[in-house]
Protein backbone atom coordinates (compact mmCIF):
# COMPACT_ATOMS: atom_id res chain seq x y z
CA UNK A 1 0.00 0.00 0.00
CA UNK A 2 1.28 3.47 -0.89
CA UNK A 3 1.98 5.91 1.93
CA UNK A 4 -0.66 8.64 2.07
CA UNK A 5 -1.10 9.48 5.75
CA UNK A 6 1.52 12.17 6.38
CA UNK A 7 0.67 14.20 3.30
CA UNK A 8 -3.09 13.93 3.74
CA UNK A 9 -2.88 14.82 7.42
CA UNK A 10 -0.73 17.87 6.70
CA UNK A 11 -3.11 19.05 3.98
CA UNK A 12 -6.11 18.55 6.26
CA UNK A 13 -4.53 20.62 9.02
CA UNK A 14 -3.72 23.41 6.56
CA UNK A 15 -7.28 23.44 5.26
CA UNK A 16 -8.73 23.59 8.78
CA UNK A 17 -6.51 26.61 9.44
CA UNK A 18 -8.33 28.37 6.58
CA UNK A 19 -11.82 29.16 7.97
CA UNK A 20 -14.47 28.67 5.29
CA UNK A 21 -17.78 28.97 7.10
CA UNK A 22 -20.67 29.04 4.68
CA UNK A 23 -21.67 32.57 3.75
CA UNK A 24 -18.44 34.22 4.96
CA UNK A 25 -15.51 35.71 3.08
CA UNK A 26 -13.50 32.66 4.11
CA UNK A 27 -15.68 30.50 1.89
CA UNK A 28 -14.54 32.62 -1.04
CA UNK A 29 -10.90 32.78 -0.02
CA UNK A 30 -10.35 29.05 0.44
CA UNK A 31 -10.93 28.64 -3.29
CA UNK A 32 -7.93 30.91 -3.89
CA UNK A 33 -5.90 28.77 -1.48
CA UNK A 34 -6.69 25.60 -3.44
CA UNK A 35 -5.85 27.23 -6.76
CA UNK A 36 -2.51 28.39 -5.32
CA UNK A 37 -1.78 24.84 -4.15
CA UNK A 38 -2.24 23.41 -7.63
CA UNK A 39 -0.38 26.26 -9.33
CA UNK A 40 2.76 25.27 -7.45
CA UNK A 41 2.74 21.78 -9.00
CA UNK A 42 5.00 21.38 -12.06
CA UNK A 43 2.18 19.68 -13.98
CA UNK A 44 -0.05 22.75 -13.75
CA UNK A 45 2.82 25.13 -14.39
CA UNK A 46 3.12 23.31 -17.72
CA UNK A 47 -0.68 23.08 -18.16
CA UNK A 48 -2.15 26.21 -16.53
CA UNK A 49 -5.22 26.05 -18.77
CA UNK A 50 -6.28 22.88 -16.93
CA UNK A 51 -6.93 24.82 -13.71
CA UNK A 52 -10.37 26.38 -13.32
CA UNK A 53 -11.90 28.90 -10.92
CA UNK A 54 -15.64 28.90 -11.59
CA UNK A 55 -17.79 31.64 -10.07
CA UNK A 56 -21.21 30.49 -8.93
CA UNK A 57 -24.22 31.56 -10.98
CA UNK A 58 -27.39 33.18 -9.68
CA UNK A 59 -25.79 33.60 -6.27
CA UNK A 60 -26.08 36.60 -3.97
CA UNK A 61 -22.51 36.05 -2.74
CA UNK A 62 -19.11 36.02 -4.39
CA UNK A 63 -17.78 32.48 -4.14
CA UNK A 64 -16.18 29.93 -6.39
CA UNK A 65 -15.75 26.30 -7.30
CA UNK A 66 -12.28 24.96 -8.04
CA UNK A 67 -11.46 22.35 -10.69
CA UNK A 68 -8.17 20.84 -11.82
CA UNK A 69 -7.74 18.35 -14.65
CA UNK A 70 -4.93 15.82 -15.03
CA UNK A 71 -4.94 14.15 -18.44
CA UNK A 72 -3.65 10.78 -19.51
CA UNK A 73 -0.42 11.00 -21.55
CA UNK A 74 -2.29 9.25 -24.36
CA UNK A 75 -5.48 11.03 -25.45
CA UNK A 76 -8.47 9.47 -23.69
CA UNK A 77 -12.02 10.67 -23.16
CA UNK A 78 -12.87 8.56 -20.08
CA UNK A 79 -12.72 10.78 -17.00
CA UNK A 80 -13.26 10.22 -13.28
CA UNK A 81 -14.37 13.12 -11.06
CA UNK A 82 -13.05 13.47 -7.49
CA UNK A 83 -15.50 15.72 -5.68
CA UNK A 84 -15.93 17.35 -2.28
CA UNK A 85 -17.02 20.64 -0.72
CA UNK A 86 -14.88 23.39 0.81
CA UNK A 87 -17.40 25.15 3.06
CA UNK A 88 -18.21 24.30 6.67
CA UNK A 89 -20.95 25.08 9.14
CA UNK A 90 -20.36 27.76 11.78
CA UNK A 91 -18.57 27.50 15.12
CA UNK A 92 -21.09 28.81 17.65
CA UNK A 93 -21.45 25.29 19.04
CA UNK A 94 -17.83 25.45 20.26
CA UNK A 95 -18.86 27.93 22.95
CA UNK A 96 -15.83 29.26 24.83
CA UNK A 97 -13.54 27.39 22.43
CA UNK A 98 -14.89 28.85 19.20
CA UNK A 99 -11.80 31.04 18.67
CA UNK A 100 -9.80 27.77 18.55
CA UNK A 101 -12.14 25.89 16.22
CA UNK A 102 -9.72 26.36 13.31
CA UNK A 103 -6.58 25.58 15.33
CA UNK A 104 -6.59 21.79 15.85
CA UNK A 105 -3.43 21.57 17.93
CA UNK A 106 -4.37 24.35 20.34
CA UNK A 107 -7.97 23.16 20.57
CA UNK A 108 -6.82 19.67 21.51
CA UNK A 109 -4.51 21.09 24.20
CA UNK A 110 -7.38 23.03 25.75
CA UNK A 111 -9.70 20.05 25.65
CA UNK A 112 -7.16 17.90 27.44
CA UNK A 113 -7.09 20.46 30.26
CA UNK A 114 -10.81 19.91 30.85
CA UNK A 115 -12.61 16.90 32.26
CA UNK A 116 -13.46 14.87 29.19
CA UNK A 117 -15.83 11.94 29.48
CA UNK A 118 -17.15 9.00 27.50
CA UNK A 119 -16.29 8.33 23.89
CA UNK A 120 -14.61 11.71 23.38
CA UNK A 121 -12.15 10.99 26.18
CA UNK A 122 -11.43 7.48 24.87
CA UNK A 123 -10.87 8.65 21.30
CA UNK A 124 -8.59 11.58 22.10
CA UNK A 125 -6.48 9.45 24.44
CA UNK A 126 -5.42 7.29 21.49
CA UNK A 127 -3.75 10.14 19.61
CA UNK A 128 -5.43 8.89 16.43
CA UNK A 129 -7.95 11.68 15.99
CA UNK A 130 -7.76 15.20 14.52
CA UNK A 131 -10.18 17.81 15.86
CA UNK A 132 -11.51 21.15 14.69
CA UNK A 133 -14.25 22.58 12.54
CA UNK A 134 -14.25 20.85 9.18
CA UNK A 135 -11.93 18.08 10.32
CA UNK A 136 -14.44 15.44 9.25
CA UNK A 137 -16.96 17.52 7.26
CA UNK A 138 -15.09 17.79 5.07
CA UNK A 139 -11.61 19.30 4.95
CA UNK A 140 -10.15 15.80 5.30
CA UNK A 141 -12.08 14.63 2.24
CA UNK A 142 -10.86 17.56 0.16
CA UNK A 143 -7.31 16.88 1.40
CA UNK A 144 -7.58 13.27 0.25
CA UNK A 145 -8.55 14.46 -3.22
CA UNK A 146 -5.72 17.00 -3.27
CA UNK A 147 -3.17 14.32 -2.35
CA UNK A 148 -4.52 11.99 -5.02
CA UNK A 149 -4.50 14.63 -7.73
CA UNK A 150 -0.96 15.64 -6.81
CA UNK A 151 0.12 12.00 -7.06
CA UNK A 152 -1.40 11.55 -10.50
CA UNK A 153 -0.07 14.94 -11.64
CA UNK A 154 3.39 13.61 -10.81
CA UNK A 155 2.63 10.16 -12.31
CA UNK A 156 0.12 10.69 -15.15
CA UNK A 157 1.39 7.51 -16.77
CA UNK A 158 -0.58 5.60 -14.11
CA UNK A 159 -3.84 6.89 -15.60
CA UNK A 160 -5.70 5.10 -18.38
CA UNK A 161 -7.88 8.16 -18.68
CA UNK A 162 -8.30 11.55 -17.03
CA UNK A 163 -8.85 12.70 -13.46
CA UNK A 164 -10.81 15.84 -12.59
CA UNK A 165 -10.63 17.39 -9.12
CA UNK A 166 -13.72 19.38 -8.11
CA UNK A 167 -14.15 21.34 -4.88
CA UNK A 168 -17.48 23.10 -4.46
CA UNK A 169 -18.80 25.85 -2.21
CA UNK A 170 -22.21 26.23 -0.53
CA UNK A 171 -22.84 22.55 0.12
CA UNK A 172 -23.96 23.35 3.66
CA UNK A 173 -26.79 25.67 2.58
CA UNK A 174 -28.44 25.98 -0.83
CA UNK A 175 -26.03 24.06 -3.10
CA UNK A 176 -25.19 26.99 -5.38
CA UNK A 177 -21.74 25.47 -5.82
CA UNK A 178 -22.59 22.10 -7.32
CA UNK A 179 -25.61 23.46 -9.23
CA UNK A 180 -23.30 25.95 -10.96
CA UNK A 181 -20.58 23.34 -11.41
CA UNK A 182 -22.89 20.97 -13.30
CA UNK A 183 -23.14 23.38 -16.22
CA UNK A 184 -19.39 24.00 -16.15
CA UNK A 185 -18.70 20.26 -16.12
CA UNK A 186 -20.88 19.76 -19.18
CA UNK A 187 -19.14 22.63 -20.97
CA UNK A 188 -15.71 21.27 -20.04
CA UNK A 189 -16.65 17.82 -21.34
CA UNK A 190 -17.57 19.30 -24.71
CA UNK A 191 -14.59 21.63 -24.85
CA UNK A 192 -11.98 19.03 -23.82
CA UNK A 193 -13.51 15.85 -25.30
CA UNK A 194 -14.19 14.27 -21.91
CA UNK A 195 -16.67 11.54 -21.02
CA UNK A 196 -17.40 11.21 -17.33
CA UNK A 197 -17.52 7.53 -16.40
CA UNK A 198 -17.71 7.87 -12.63
CA UNK A 199 -17.58 10.30 -9.74
CA UNK A 200 -16.12 9.69 -6.29
CA UNK A 201 -17.36 11.91 -3.49
CA UNK A 202 -15.31 12.09 -0.29
CA UNK A 203 -17.89 13.31 2.20
CA UNK A 204 -17.63 12.01 5.74
CA UNK A 205 -18.87 8.65 7.00
CA UNK A 206 -19.85 7.74 10.56
CA UNK A 207 -20.85 4.75 12.68
CA UNK A 208 -24.42 3.64 12.06
CA UNK A 209 -25.02 2.74 15.70
CA UNK A 210 -23.19 2.96 19.02
CA UNK A 211 -20.24 0.60 19.01
CA UNK A 212 -20.39 0.02 15.24
CA UNK A 213 -16.91 -1.26 14.23
CA UNK A 214 -17.42 -0.93 10.46
CA UNK A 215 -16.25 1.63 7.94
CA UNK A 216 -18.56 2.32 5.01
CA UNK A 217 -18.43 2.89 1.28
CA UNK A 218 -21.63 3.93 -0.48
CA UNK A 219 -22.89 3.29 -4.02
CA UNK A 220 -25.28 6.15 -4.74
CA UNK A 221 -27.10 8.36 -2.27
CA UNK A 222 -30.31 8.98 -0.40
CA UNK A 223 -32.61 11.67 -1.75
CA UNK A 224 -34.20 14.39 0.33
CA UNK A 225 -37.39 16.38 0.03
CA UNK A 226 -38.85 19.03 2.33
CA UNK A 227 -42.64 18.70 2.19
CA UNK A 228 -44.32 21.66 3.84
CA UNK A 229 -47.84 22.50 4.95
CA UNK A 230 -49.62 25.85 4.98
CA UNK A 231 -52.36 25.26 7.52
CA UNK A 232 -55.35 27.59 7.59
CA UNK A 233 -57.63 28.06 10.57
CA UNK A 234 -60.26 30.65 11.36
CA UNK A 235 -59.53 33.55 13.66
CA UNK A 236 -61.58 34.28 16.72
CA UNK A 237 -61.25 36.04 20.06
CA UNK A 238 -59.93 33.76 22.79
CA UNK A 239 -63.13 34.51 24.72
CA UNK A 240 -65.15 32.84 21.95
CA UNK A 241 -62.60 30.11 21.24
CA UNK A 242 -64.98 27.56 19.70
CA UNK A 243 -66.28 30.07 17.14
CA UNK A 244 -62.93 29.84 15.38
CA UNK A 245 -60.41 27.15 14.58
CA UNK A 246 -56.83 27.17 15.84
CA UNK A 247 -54.48 26.04 13.01
CA UNK A 248 -51.99 24.91 15.66
CA UNK A 249 -54.37 22.07 16.52
CA UNK A 250 -54.18 20.82 12.94
CA UNK A 251 -50.40 21.29 12.85
CA UNK A 252 -50.02 19.32 16.07
CA UNK A 253 -51.95 16.36 14.69
CA UNK A 254 -50.02 16.53 11.43
CA UNK A 255 -46.73 16.34 13.32
CA UNK A 256 -48.11 13.52 15.47
CA UNK A 257 -48.89 11.52 12.33
CA UNK A 258 -45.58 12.21 10.56
CA UNK A 259 -42.84 12.67 13.16
CA UNK A 260 -40.59 9.60 13.62
CA UNK A 261 -43.20 7.43 11.88
CA UNK A 262 -41.60 4.28 10.39
CA UNK A 263 -44.57 3.99 8.01
CA UNK A 264 -42.87 6.71 5.96
CA UNK A 265 -39.49 4.95 5.83
CA UNK A 266 -38.47 4.07 2.28
CA UNK A 267 -36.91 0.62 1.78
CA UNK A 268 -34.86 -0.35 -1.27
CA UNK A 269 -32.22 -3.05 -1.70
CA UNK A 270 -32.77 -3.99 1.93
CA UNK A 271 -31.76 -0.53 3.17
CA UNK A 272 -34.19 1.73 4.99
CA UNK A 273 -34.24 5.51 5.28
CA UNK A 274 -34.59 7.33 8.56
CA UNK A 275 -38.23 8.29 9.18
CA UNK A 276 -39.29 11.91 8.67
CA UNK A 277 -38.79 14.42 11.44
CA UNK A 278 -40.16 17.90 12.01
CA UNK A 279 -37.75 20.74 11.24
CA UNK A 280 -40.20 23.55 11.89
CA UNK A 281 -43.69 24.05 13.28
CA UNK A 282 -45.02 27.52 13.97
CA UNK A 283 -48.06 29.72 13.58
CA UNK A 284 -47.79 32.89 11.50
CA UNK A 285 -48.88 35.45 14.07
CA UNK A 286 -46.42 38.33 14.17
CA UNK A 287 -47.46 39.97 17.46
CA UNK A 288 -49.31 39.28 20.67
CA UNK A 289 -53.05 39.77 20.99
CA UNK A 290 -55.96 37.61 22.15
CA UNK A 291 -56.96 36.57 18.66
CA UNK A 292 -56.20 33.02 17.57
CA UNK A 293 -53.76 32.65 14.65
CA UNK A 294 -54.99 32.68 11.07
CA UNK A 295 -52.46 30.15 9.78
CA UNK A 296 -49.63 27.82 10.75
CA UNK A 297 -46.64 26.48 8.85
CA UNK A 298 -44.70 23.25 9.26
CA UNK A 299 -42.18 21.24 7.30
CA UNK A 300 -40.47 17.89 7.64
CA UNK A 301 -37.25 16.27 6.52
CA UNK A 302 -38.14 13.41 4.19
CA UNK A 303 -35.49 10.93 2.98
CA UNK A 304 -36.18 8.70 -0.04
CA UNK A 305 -34.55 5.71 -1.71
CA UNK A 306 -37.22 4.74 -4.25
CA UNK A 307 -40.08 7.21 -3.89
CA UNK A 308 -40.46 10.10 -6.31
CA UNK A 309 -41.72 13.59 -5.39
CA UNK A 310 -45.05 12.55 -6.90
CA UNK A 311 -45.23 9.51 -4.60
CA UNK A 312 -44.46 11.64 -1.55
CA UNK A 313 -47.11 14.21 -2.47
CA UNK A 314 -49.80 11.57 -2.85
CA UNK A 315 -48.92 9.89 0.42
CA UNK A 316 -48.75 13.10 2.43
CA UNK A 317 -51.97 14.47 0.95
CA UNK A 318 -53.73 11.47 2.48
CA UNK A 319 -51.95 12.12 5.77
CA UNK A 320 -52.99 15.78 5.69
CA UNK A 321 -56.61 14.77 5.12
CA UNK A 322 -56.41 12.47 8.14
CA UNK A 323 -54.88 15.21 10.30
CA UNK A 324 -57.55 17.69 9.27
CA UNK A 325 -60.32 15.19 9.97
CA UNK A 326 -58.83 14.36 13.38
CA UNK A 327 -58.52 18.03 14.34
CA UNK A 328 -62.08 18.90 13.33
CA UNK A 329 -63.42 15.86 15.19
CA UNK A 330 -61.45 16.80 18.31
CA UNK A 331 -62.65 20.41 18.07
CA UNK A 332 -66.29 19.26 17.92
CA UNK A 333 -65.92 16.69 20.70
CA UNK A 334 -64.31 19.19 23.05
CA UNK A 335 -66.88 21.84 22.17
CA UNK A 336 -69.64 19.37 23.00
CA UNK A 337 -68.01 18.52 26.34
CA UNK A 338 -67.58 22.21 27.12
CA UNK A 339 -71.24 22.90 26.37
CA UNK A 340 -72.29 20.06 28.67
CA UNK A 341 -69.97 21.36 31.39
CA UNK A 342 -71.05 25.00 31.10
CA UNK A 343 -74.72 24.44 30.39
CA UNK A 344 -74.52 26.19 27.03
CA UNK A 345 -76.50 24.95 24.02
CA UNK A 346 -74.47 22.75 21.67
CA UNK A 347 -74.66 24.35 18.23
CA UNK A 348 -72.07 22.55 16.09
CA UNK A 349 -70.45 24.62 13.37
CA UNK A 350 -70.49 22.89 9.95
CA UNK A 351 -66.84 23.42 9.09
CA UNK A 352 -65.97 23.16 5.42
CA UNK A 353 -62.43 21.99 4.87
CA UNK A 354 -60.03 21.37 2.00
CA UNK A 355 -56.71 19.65 1.42
CA UNK A 356 -54.95 20.70 -1.77
CA UNK A 357 -51.51 20.67 -3.26
CA UNK A 358 -50.02 24.02 -4.21
CA UNK A 359 -50.48 23.14 -7.88
CA UNK A 360 -54.16 22.35 -7.36
CA UNK A 361 -54.71 25.63 -5.50
CA UNK A 362 -52.80 27.64 -8.11
CA UNK A 363 -54.71 26.11 -11.02
CA UNK A 364 -58.03 26.67 -9.23
CA UNK A 365 -57.14 30.36 -8.96
CA UNK A 366 -56.16 30.46 -12.65
CA UNK A 367 -59.55 29.03 -13.54
CA UNK A 368 -61.29 31.52 -11.27
CA UNK A 369 -59.32 34.70 -12.08
CA UNK A 370 -57.43 33.97 -15.31
CA UNK A 371 -54.49 36.03 -16.52
CA UNK A 372 -54.93 38.71 -13.88
CA UNK A 373 -54.01 36.20 -11.18
CA UNK A 374 -51.03 34.78 -13.08
CA UNK A 375 -49.57 38.21 -13.78
CA UNK A 376 -50.10 39.31 -10.19
CA UNK A 377 -48.37 36.21 -8.83
CA UNK A 378 -45.46 36.65 -11.23
CA UNK A 379 -45.00 40.22 -10.02
CA UNK A 380 -45.44 39.20 -6.37
CA UNK A 381 -42.84 36.43 -6.67
CA UNK A 382 -40.29 38.72 -8.32
CA UNK A 383 -40.87 41.50 -5.81
CA UNK A 384 -40.57 39.06 -2.90
CA UNK A 385 -37.00 38.31 -4.01
CA UNK A 386 -36.05 41.78 -2.74
CA UNK A 387 -36.73 40.70 0.84
CA UNK A 388 -33.31 39.28 1.70
CA UNK A 389 -34.49 38.34 5.19
CA UNK A 390 -36.62 35.54 3.76
CA UNK A 391 -34.94 32.19 3.42
CA UNK A 392 -36.11 29.69 0.81
CA UNK A 393 -38.63 28.06 3.13
CA UNK A 394 -40.16 31.38 4.20
CA UNK A 395 -40.29 32.56 0.61
CA UNK A 396 -42.32 29.50 -0.38
CA UNK A 397 -44.67 30.01 2.54
CA UNK A 398 -45.33 33.64 1.57
CA UNK A 399 -46.08 32.58 -2.00
CA UNK A 400 -48.62 30.02 -0.79
CA UNK A 401 -50.21 32.55 1.54
CA UNK A 402 -50.64 34.99 -1.34
CA UNK A 403 -52.34 32.37 -3.52
CA UNK A 404 -54.61 31.43 -0.62
CA UNK A 405 -55.61 35.08 -0.22
CA UNK A 406 -56.63 35.10 -3.88
CA UNK A 407 -58.63 31.89 -3.39
CA UNK A 408 -60.70 33.64 -0.75
CA UNK A 409 -62.27 30.60 0.90
CA UNK A 410 -62.79 30.18 4.63
CA UNK A 411 -62.51 27.28 7.01
CA UNK A 412 -59.75 24.94 8.18
CA UNK A 413 -57.63 23.80 5.25
CA UNK A 414 -54.17 22.48 4.38
CA UNK A 415 -52.03 23.33 1.36
CA UNK A 416 -49.19 20.88 0.68
CA UNK A 417 -46.05 21.99 -1.17
CA UNK A 418 -42.27 21.60 -1.34
CA UNK A 419 -40.26 24.29 0.42
CA UNK A 420 -36.56 23.67 -0.13
CA UNK A 421 -33.82 22.42 -2.39
CA UNK A 422 -34.62 19.16 -4.16
CA UNK A 423 -31.92 16.59 -3.41
CA UNK A 424 -32.38 13.80 -5.97
CA UNK A 425 -31.76 10.20 -4.97
CA UNK A 426 -29.07 8.43 -7.00
CA UNK A 427 -29.45 4.67 -7.45
CA UNK A 428 -26.73 2.59 -9.12
CA UNK A 429 -27.83 -0.45 -11.09
CA UNK A 430 -25.88 -3.50 -12.24
CA UNK A 431 -28.00 -3.37 -15.41
CA UNK A 432 -26.36 -0.11 -16.56
CA UNK A 433 -22.87 -0.56 -18.00
CA UNK A 434 -21.40 2.63 -16.49
CA UNK A 435 -22.85 1.81 -13.09
CA UNK A 436 -21.70 -1.79 -13.28
CA UNK A 437 -18.09 -0.87 -14.06
CA UNK A 438 -17.95 1.55 -11.13
CA UNK A 439 -19.57 -0.96 -8.77
CA UNK A 440 -17.08 -3.64 -9.80
CA UNK A 441 -14.13 -1.27 -9.34
CA UNK A 442 -15.32 -0.42 -5.83
CA UNK A 443 -15.82 -4.06 -4.84
CA UNK A 444 -12.37 -5.02 -6.10
CA UNK A 445 -10.69 -2.10 -4.31
CA UNK A 446 -12.41 -2.93 -1.02
CA UNK A 447 -11.43 -6.58 -1.34
CA UNK A 448 -7.79 -5.69 -2.05
CA UNK A 449 -7.47 -3.05 0.68
CA UNK A 450 -9.42 -4.83 3.43
CA UNK A 451 -6.41 -6.87 4.67
CA UNK A 452 -4.59 -3.60 5.45
CA UNK A 453 -7.55 -2.17 7.40
CA UNK A 454 -8.20 -3.14 11.01
CA UNK A 455 -11.94 -2.53 10.64
CA UNK A 456 -14.44 -4.26 8.34
CA UNK A 457 -15.24 -2.15 5.28
CA UNK A 458 -18.88 -2.53 4.28
CA UNK A 459 -20.41 -1.51 0.96
CA UNK A 460 -23.90 -0.02 1.13
CA UNK A 461 -26.17 1.31 -1.60
CA UNK A 462 -27.20 4.69 -0.21
CA UNK A 463 -25.07 7.40 1.37
CA UNK A 464 -27.36 8.31 4.29
CA UNK A 465 -26.76 12.08 4.44
CA UNK A 466 -27.60 14.88 2.03
CA UNK A 467 -24.67 15.87 -0.17
CA UNK A 468 -23.58 17.18 -3.56
CA UNK A 469 -23.80 13.62 -4.86
CA UNK A 470 -27.49 14.28 -5.50
CA UNK A 471 -26.75 16.72 -8.30
CA UNK A 472 -24.64 14.63 -10.68
CA UNK A 473 -27.50 12.34 -11.76
CA UNK A 474 -31.29 12.08 -11.45
CA UNK A 475 -33.23 8.82 -11.20
CA UNK A 476 -36.75 10.31 -11.01
CA UNK A 477 -38.81 10.30 -14.20
CA UNK A 478 -40.47 13.30 -15.84
CA UNK A 479 -43.73 12.85 -13.92
CA UNK A 480 -41.85 12.89 -10.64
CA UNK A 481 -39.92 16.02 -11.57
CA UNK A 482 -43.08 17.77 -12.78
CA UNK A 483 -44.81 17.03 -9.48
CA UNK A 484 -41.91 18.75 -7.75
CA UNK A 485 -41.61 21.82 -9.99
CA UNK A 486 -45.34 22.53 -10.04
CA UNK A 487 -45.55 22.27 -6.26
CA UNK A 488 -42.49 24.30 -5.29
CA UNK A 489 -43.50 27.98 -5.28
CA UNK A 490 -39.87 29.15 -5.46
CA UNK A 491 -38.99 27.05 -8.52
CA UNK A 492 -37.45 29.24 -11.21
CA UNK A 493 -37.51 32.25 -8.87
CA UNK A 494 -35.61 31.96 -5.60
CA UNK A 495 -34.54 28.39 -6.40
CA UNK A 496 -32.79 27.70 -9.70
CA UNK A 497 -32.00 24.14 -10.71
CA UNK A 498 -31.12 23.05 -14.22
CA UNK A 499 -32.59 19.55 -14.34
CA UNK A 500 -31.67 19.16 -18.01
CA UNK A 501 -28.01 19.90 -17.22
CA UNK A 502 -28.00 17.24 -14.50
CA UNK A 503 -29.58 14.72 -16.87
CA UNK A 504 -26.90 15.61 -19.42
CA UNK A 505 -24.12 15.05 -16.87
CA UNK A 506 -25.67 11.80 -15.59
CA UNK A 507 -22.59 10.25 -13.99
CA UNK A 508 -22.73 7.34 -11.50
CA UNK A 509 -21.38 8.39 -8.12
CA UNK A 510 -20.05 6.65 -5.02
CA UNK A 511 -18.90 7.97 -1.66
CA UNK A 512 -15.56 6.87 -0.23
CA UNK A 513 -14.96 9.29 2.59
CA UNK A 514 -13.11 9.87 5.85
CA UNK A 515 -14.47 8.37 9.04
CA UNK A 516 -15.38 10.61 11.92
CA UNK A 517 -17.78 11.52 14.67
CA UNK A 518 -19.84 14.55 15.74
CA UNK A 519 -19.94 16.41 12.42
CA UNK A 520 -21.60 19.82 12.91
CA UNK A 521 -21.05 19.48 16.66
CA UNK A 522 -18.55 20.78 19.21
CA UNK A 523 -16.57 17.53 19.41
CA UNK A 524 -16.14 17.11 15.65
CA UNK A 525 -13.20 14.83 14.95
CA UNK A 526 -11.79 12.61 12.21
CA UNK A 527 -10.00 9.29 12.67
CA UNK A 528 -6.52 9.59 11.17
CA UNK A 529 -5.43 6.01 10.26
CA UNK A 530 -8.49 5.09 8.21
CA UNK A 531 -9.24 8.54 6.80
CA UNK A 532 -5.71 9.56 5.86
CA UNK A 533 -4.32 6.19 4.72
CA UNK A 534 -7.03 3.68 3.84
CA UNK A 535 -9.42 6.09 2.12
CA UNK A 536 -6.86 7.52 -0.34
CA UNK A 537 -5.67 4.02 -1.18
CA UNK A 538 -9.23 2.85 -1.81
CA UNK A 539 -9.87 5.78 -4.13
CA UNK A 540 -6.52 5.32 -5.86
CA UNK A 541 -7.43 1.74 -6.69
CA UNK A 542 -10.98 2.59 -7.78
CA UNK A 543 -9.70 5.32 -10.12
CA UNK A 544 -7.11 3.05 -11.70
CA UNK A 545 -9.42 0.05 -11.87
CA UNK A 546 -12.33 1.96 -13.36
CA UNK A 547 -10.28 3.69 -16.05
CA UNK A 548 -8.48 0.44 -16.89
CA UNK A 549 -11.84 -1.32 -17.36
CA UNK A 550 -12.76 1.15 -20.09
CA UNK A 551 -9.29 0.93 -21.63
CA UNK A 552 -9.66 -2.85 -21.92
CA UNK A 553 -12.94 -2.78 -23.84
Amino acid sequence: MRSWKEETLALTEKLIHHPSVNGTVGERDIAYHLIDFFRELPYFQENPNQLYLWKTEGDDRERYNVAALVKSPEPKEETVILMGHMDTVGVEDYGKWKRLAFSPEELLKQWKKTTLTGQVKEDLATGKWLVGRGSVDMKSGVAVNMALLRHFAEHPEELDGNLLFLATCDEEDNSHGILSAVRELNHLATESDLRYVGAINTDYTSPQYKGDPSRYVYLGTVGKLLPAFFIVGEETHAGQAFEGFDPNLIAADLTYLIDYNPDFCDEMYGEVTMPPVSLKQTDLKQKYDVQTPFAAFSYYNFFVHSRSPKDVLQELKETASQALHNAIQMHQERYQRFCALSGSPYLPYPWTSEVMTYDELYEACVEKYGGEFKESMRFFGMNLLNDEALDLRQYCCRMVEEVWDWWGEKGPSIILFFASVYMPRVVLSEKEEQDQRLIQAVHKAVKDVQPQCSHPIQIRNFFPYISDMSFVAICDDEDGIEALTRNMPAWGLKHQMDVDAIRQLDVPVVNIGPYGIDAHKQWERVEIPYSMQVVPELIYQVVRGLLASWDDQ
